[in-house]
């Protein structure tokens, strides 16, 4: 018997639990979400669906959910109204923007909200409306360094297209624990003949399927740059297309003299024959595309220079807007929400390009410059903060130093799901909507394998309690503070609605479309207008624009700050090499892990080690270990595995509390372009725990 005869509703709508936005059915019966499916129409996923989804209902009516707003009072929790909460906060705000100055809230917006259109809309919305510069994102250590190097490159922002490469290089990337629905479109192309190259510390599953090349963590730079060489050196560049469109190909030519393969391989540890051979297989290849992970080569010193040397591999070899290389994706126009305020937030001074370059800027500041200012009160006080759709004191760097900044905080206001590490620390805590609850906007933005596809991630539930959506909280606290005018929609419907006005879409033409539709069409052809837009015209090999503002106009190796080659001294202390934020299919960041289903596959917090290291540890599979940085030490599970290179101690990302592996980074050194930090080739050392 069907699910429609037996009163269940299966609607077409989107998992929101990531960046991904997979494509699922949703069975609905007498308004409650009973099951969950995968689209297999859904042009992204294809009917792939990760353990996150599967689990939709589960998470969605966790006993553990937000339901009311809370209020700190002494050292308890008391439930309150929205009225009370929103009234409570709107008067301490005005204390503080009367006492210090607008400028003294920051607000920021984590991945929940950066992958939900209308939470981060709005918190720019209301930031700007209070006169605050101080908005802060995600990308402040994540994504936004690959985007500004391909800008840097090519004046746009290509993407990969996977389904027609006849070569791609995973670098730094495993999709099979990150991107599921790419994982399924690599493996149907090596079906086809696609000829893959895994580039990794680690030997991921899609490894086996290709040529693997073990990097040394930290030497990714140095690797491209070789490949460079050979590829110019052998004369298996794009000649033509180099003439055409590209500029400071000479200087380019110079610059890789140096780092032939014999010197990459003393580098990276990876023989001097395999990068020959990997060259000529990227080169030679109809269609090539590099994916790389979505943190793994950015969250180093070098991160940005790492992204820039993969986008000058593609220039050189002509696999710019070609099916299967890289190619320009029409972006999905929304109405602009944003208010504009003249003063500059925090981060702008130290990292200017990660702020504004070419008239482009940035809406957010760089956040890893706040705990600092927040603990010195430089250049000004910090004395109010809103976060929204994230948990900083898990996912940002340096816990203990953020949970110091966080304390001087005369009012901490967060909003979410759950009752996260941050929202432990705060005054008011508020109830979120899952988008299960309330319709939004579905797109891939610009990710891997990303298309010019939208669909309406639909309300299906009731909220569930007096949770609300984000961008309600925002009006309403708006309007109590004289900002009615910024604020007029009342409905979830209203709200789509205005921000799809820049598109020509309508909320109703997307309800009319449930398998969702396409808003334009990828691009390959070069000489479409705008698909060069540097200031030269030109495709930029050096970069004037970095040089003029005292950074490398083309990427160098620079070894990371901790590696026993650059700080031995250090080594002799902490002799292995720490890799942060290698992920799992069964979990987005901190997200989920309280869910019984998911923990039944993963129940802990895991470092992965080779056999020998474990062995010259006294270490044993299964056993709990502490790893141990200069920052500080957790305990966790060791579990060994021959894929992992020896030496290296790889820490599963995610968890809170004691089991925080940002206990263990620091807010400093930062990359110094975008300001990223390093969270990846840190020193670090292990014991059997006692």
């Amino acid at each position: 018997m069907s699910d429609a005869l037996k009163g269940t509703k299966v609607i077409n709508t989107v998992c929101m639990l990531c960046f991904q936005v997979c494509g699922i059915k949703a069975h609905v019966r007498e308004g409650r979400l009973i099951k969950v499916e995968p689209m297999p129409e859904h042009p992204f996923s294809r009917g792939v669906l990760c353990p996150r989804g599967w689990n939709l209902p589960e998470y969605t009516y966790s006993p553990e959910r937000l339901k009311y707003p809370l209020k700190r009072v002494g050292g308890n929790w008391k439930r309150v109204s929205w009225d009370e909460a929103l009234d409570t906060i709107s008067g301490k705000l005005q204390d503080i923007k009367k006492e210090h100055g607008a400028h003294s809230l920051a607000v920021s917006v984590g991945s929940i909200g950066a992958e939900n259109i209308e939470i981060s809309a709005f918190a720019q919305r209301f930031r700007g409306g209070f006169g605050t510069p101080n908005y802060f994102s995600i990308e402040a250590h994540c994504f936004r360094a690959r985007i500004m190097a391909r800008l840097l490159t090519f004046g746009t922002y290509p993407l990969e297209d996977p389904d027609n490469s006849e070569c791609i290089i995973l670098w730094g990337h495993n999709p099979d624990a990150s991107e599921p629905p790419l994982a399924a479109r690599i493996s149907k192309s090596l079906a086809r003949g696609l000829k893959l190259i895994v580039i990794d510390p680690k030997r991921i599953p899609l490894a086996k399927e290709g040529t693997y090349i073990p990097v040394r963590p930290g030497t990714d730079a140095a690797l491209a740059l070789a490949m460079m060489h050979v590829i110019i050196t052998e004369e298996l560049q794009d000649k033509d297309f180099i003439e055409k469109y590209t500029s400071g190909f000479e200087k380019l030519s110079s610059h890789v003299r140096e780092y032939s393969p014999e010197r990459a391989s003393e580098i990276c540890q990876v023989p001097a024959e395999d990068i020959r051979h990997i060259s000529r297989m990227f080169a030679n290849a109809k269609g090539a595309s590099i994916i790389q992970g979505l943190n793994s080569l950015d969250q180093h010193i070098n991160g940005f220079q790492n992204s820039r040397a993969l986008a000058m591999l593609h220039a050189i070899t002509g696999n710019y807007d070609v099916p299967g290389g890289w190619a320009v994706n029409p972006f999905m126009r929304l109405t602009d929400l944003r208010v504009p305020v003249d003063e500059e937030p925090i981060g702008s001074d130290e990292h200017p390009l990660f702020r504004s370059f070419w008239g482009m800027t940035a809406p957010y500041g760089q956040q890893m410059a706040l705990p600092d200012a927040m603990l010195k009160e430089k250049p000004y006080p910090i004395k109010g903060m809103i976060v929204s759709g994230g948990n900083p004191l898990a996912s940002w760097p340096d816990t203990r130093k953020l949970k110091e900044a966080f304390e001087k905080l005369d009012l901490l206001v967060v909003m979410d799901l759950f009752m996260t590490e941050t929202a432990e620390q705060a005054d008011f805590v508020l109830p979120a909507c899952s988008s299960l609850e309330m319709p939004g906007l579905a797109y891939n933005y610009g990710l891997t394998g990303g298309m010019p596809f939208v669909m309406l991630s639909r309300k299906i539930i009731a909220p569930l309690g007096q949770s609300r959506p984000d961008w309600r909280f925002y009006s309403e606290l708006g309007r109590r503070m004289g900002l009615a005018d910024l604020f007029p929609w009342t409905t979830d419907e209203e709200v789509v609605d205005h921000l799809l006005k820049a598109s020509g879409i309508t909320f109703k033409d997307l309800d009319k479309q449930p398998e969702g539709l396409w808003y334009g069409e990828r691009c390959y052809d070069i000489n479409s207008k705008g698909q060069i837009r540097t200031p030269s015209g030109k495709v930029e090999l050096y970069s004037q624009t970095l040089s003029d503002a005292g950074y490398d106009p083309m990427p160098q190796h620079r070894e990371p700050t901790q590696s026993p080659l650059h700080a031995p001294e250090l080594a002799e202390h902490y002799p292995l090499v720490l890799n942060t934020g290698a992920r799992i299919q069964e979990y987005t960041h901190w997200q989920m892990r309280n869910i019984p289903s998911l923990r039944q596959t993963a129940p802990e917090p895991v470092a992965e080690i080779h056999p020998d290291t474990a062995r010259e540890y006294g270490v044993s599979d299964g056993e709990g270990i502490t790893v141990e940085t200069t920052k500080g030490r957790i305990e966790v599970t060791a579990r060994t595995t021959i894929e992992i290179r020896p030496g290296v101690v790889n820490l599963l990302h995610g968890w809170q509390g004691h089991v925080n592996q940002n206990v263990l980074t620091g807010l400093e050194p930062r990359d110094p372009v975008t300001g990223y930090p390093e969270l990846r080739a840190l020193a670090c050392r292990i014991q059997k725990a006692l």
